[in-house]
Parts: C-alpha cells; structure tokens; sequence
C-alpha cells in the first residue's frame, strides 16, 4: 500500500483529501505546516500532496528541501496552488513538483493524478528492468538507466524522477517532433485538457541542466530531441 503525506494547513481540505485518498486504498499521513511536513519526511513515503501557502515553513521551501535530499528526491510531489497563484505553479515546477492542481479542485481528480502517478512509476520501473543493463549514449551525453544517471561529458547531472523520465523518453524517440499532449500522456500518464505548462517548465529545467541544444522546439506543435556529437 503507498503512503501518502498531505501537507495542508487548512482543515476541512486536509480531512477531505485523506478521505478519499484513504477510499482510493492508500495510507495517508497528514501535516498541517510546512516544519511537521518536514519532521514527518523519510524513504517510506511515496508520494507528498504539498499546499503551497503554508506556515512556519512554505511549500516551496519544503519542495527545495526534498530535492536537494538524497533519500527524498525520488518523491513525487503534487503541488496544490490557489486560483490565482501561477508564478507560484510556475516556481513550484521549477523548483521540482511533479504537477500541480488548483483551488477549488475536484477530490476525484486529484485521486485520478496521483493514480496516474503511480502507474507511471510502476510502468517506468518495468521499463528500466527491460533496459537494466543498458547505457543510452547520445554523444556527450548519456543515461545510465540501472544508476538513474546521467552523465554529460565528465559531469554527472542530478535530475529528478520526472525529469530523468522525460529526458528518456526525448531520446529513445530523437528526431521525432513530440506533441506537448504526447507527452502528458506517456510521461504523465493523463491526458491534460488545455495547459500544458507543466511539459514547458520541465523542458526548461532540463535544458538549463545539460546543453540546451540538445532539445528543439518545434513552435506549434512540441519539442524533440536533436543528437550532437
């Protein structure tokens, strides 16, 4: 069973997440600011539902603590944001969450993400044991799928999961123009009804991580992956 930590200072919101998360089959643990969330945090949990604006310690500073961790960085990360906060979605990406759901929000979606989450997880895993002894080279740069790392010339580049996944994905399929929707889809594992920012802001991070060069947008339609020696 996943153990899931919610991270939510508002009551009624905090209880009716853990309801249905519960419903859904799930452990759920839960933190009402951003210090508990934190005292909380180890390797047995798998997913964080994490409100942005919270006391003591925010989300965003909870979400940087996360991914400058060694034990935590693997977590996926489900920001939640009021309605009017997008530099705060877009920072929150940037900053490493997985994805994102506004206020107000449907329970039944947020439940629907997070499964999606983990079967992507499951799918990912199945995949790298098919590939387990394999090192994707695509010149300078490579994956290194059995260590989950990736290597740019003599520099081991720190990625997190989402990212490492997408990179993954770009590469397997280079040279072919990859549709933002696509790659919800297979990387997400939902399809995303009008915004598609959450693929732009992970494209940025990876490209201010390895050479830019390497990931071309093809405007209107998507990105894809451009081998260099």
């Amino acid at each position: 069973m996943a153990k899931i930590l919610v991270v939510e200072d508002e009551k009624n919101i905090r209880e009716l997440i853990k309801f249905n998360l519960e419903n859904a089959g799930y452990e759920v643990i839960t933190a009402a600011d951003g210090k508990a969330a934190i005292d909380q945090l180890s390797g047995e949990i798998d997913l964080v539902v994490l409100d942005l604006m919270l006391p003591e310690i925010d989300g965003m500073e909870v979400c940087r603590q996360m991914r400058g961790d060694q034990e935590l960085r693997q977590i996926p990360i489900v920001m939640l944001t009021a309605k009017g906060e997008e530099v705060e979605r877009i920072l929150g990406l940037e900053m490493g969450a997985d994805d994102y759901m506004t206020k107000p929000f449907s329970p039944r979606e947020l439940v629907a993400r997070i499964k999606a989450i983990f079967r992507r997880i499951k799918e990912f895993k199945v995949d790298n044991e098919k590939l387990k002894d394999e090192i994707i080279d695509a010149g300078k740069l490579k994956l290194d799928i059995p260590r989950h790392e990736v290597i740019y010339g003599d520099e081991k580049i720190i990625l997190t999961p989402k990212e490492f996944e997408l990179l993954r994905y770009l590469i397997i399929n280079q040279g072919r123009v990859l549709s933002r929707d696509l790659l919800l889809e297979k990387i997400w594992g939902y399809e995303y009804a009008g915004d598609t920012r959450t693929v732009d802001v992970h494209i940025r991070r990876l490209r201010k991580k390895i050479n830019a060069d390497y990931i071309a947008t093809v405007r209107g339609v998507g990105y894809k992956f451009v081998k260099m020696e």
